[in-house]
């Protein structure tokens, strides 16, 4: 039955944009901010770490290539 209901004719109406202002309960509270710094320096560090796993994996295996050519 939805079938027979008359549509709208045209385009849509263009979506209007969102609010820039961030409403008072999205602000983080100061106990959320020093936990957000906790965590961004945990995985800065982490990061840091796989960069280093990262880099030793590539040199064993460009060593085992360079072994197993001669």
């Amino acid at each position: 039955l939805g079938a027979l209901e008359p549509r709208r004719k045209g385009r849509p109406p263009p979506m209007s944009a969102p609010s820039k202002k961030p409403s008072p309960s999205q602000e983080p509270a100061e106990g959320s901010h020093e936990a957000l710094l906790e965590e961004l320096n945990y995985l800065r560090l982490e990061n840091a770490y796989l960069k280093k796993l990262q880099a030793l994996v590539q040199a064993k295996e460009k060593l085992a290539r360079e072994r197993k050519r001669k």
